[in-house]
């Protein structure tokens, strides 16, 4: 832990359906035992053929109806509504919870890093894909690490936007210190740390957001830590969706 290399990885081409990414990877840097993988979910999807064109999408009457409220194309609305499992709030823009529990805005459709015209949805089970992934680096590398995909998300209070974790595999998303104590032999009753956000988030700071070409970053020497991967609030624990759920019901 005394030093935690970060390597990003460059040198990768512009990803398209049907490339083998952890191949492409591993042919740019030689992974260790022990690293985490962050993979941009925007190559994995891209990988996997998640795109499709605006010219293709026919907008229906609800999309039509948000878009002309938001100030958007129909088409990448109906775009969004199709990703969403549920909508949360509809103005000033969509915000949507996916099958999977990840809520982000615009249901993490993306319209960045792909040819004019294209949309990127999110892989519909990060998790599997993680898990994919970390199997193919093992079966085919011999080499245990973990995988995490990340995503570009806003926060509610703060301005900017960060990486997140949204599918993880070889660790657990949440290390756990309650039960443990303080410097001061304080009982730590609610702290738990979101460890693959942390990562995942400096990952994105590596990886950047415009043209820096750097799609997949490697940390070695990172700890382990034990925990769980309850990272989604329940519905029911989840105060601040219920509120703008119900604000827009009324």
């Amino acid at each position: 832990m005394d030093q935690i290399t970060v390597i990003g990885v460059r040198g990768l081409p512009i990803i398209h359906k049907g490339d083998d990414i952890v191949a492409l990877i591993c042919k740019q840097h030689h992974l260790k035992d022990g690293d985490i993988l962050c993979i941009a979910s925007t190559i994995y999807s891209k990988s996997k053929g998640y795109t499709t064109s605006l010219a293709s999408i026919t907008p229906g009457e609800r999309a039509q109806r948000l878009a002309h409220l938001n100030g958007e194309d129909p088409r990448f609305v109906q775009a969004v509504l199709d990703a969403s499992a549920d909508v949360i709030m509809e103005h000033p823009f969509i915000l949507s919870e996916l099958a999977f529990g990840h809520i982000g805005v615009r249901a993490g459709v993306d319209q960045s890093n792909i040819e004019d015209g294209m949309v990127i949805f999110l892989p519909p089970d990060p998790m599997m894909a993680a898990d994919d992934m970390r199997r193919e680096i093992k079966t085919i590398f011999r080499k245990d690490v973990g995988v995490i995909i990340t995503d570009t998300c806003g926060r509610s209070f703060r301005r900017g936007q960060t990486g997140n974790a949204i599918g993880w595999s070889g660790m657990q998303a949440i290390r756990d210190f309650r039960g443990d104590v303080d410097l001061f032999g304080h009982v730590l009753k609610i702290t738990e740390e979101a460890v693959v956000d942390e990562i995942a988030g400096f990952a994105n700071f590596v990886m950047g957001e415009s043209n820096n070409g750097v799609p997949a970053v490697i940390f070695r020497n990172c700890p382990r830590w034990s925990g769980h991967d309850n990272l989604y609030f329940t519905k029911d624990e989840d105060i601040t969706r219920n509120l703008l759920k119900k604000e827009m019901c009324q």
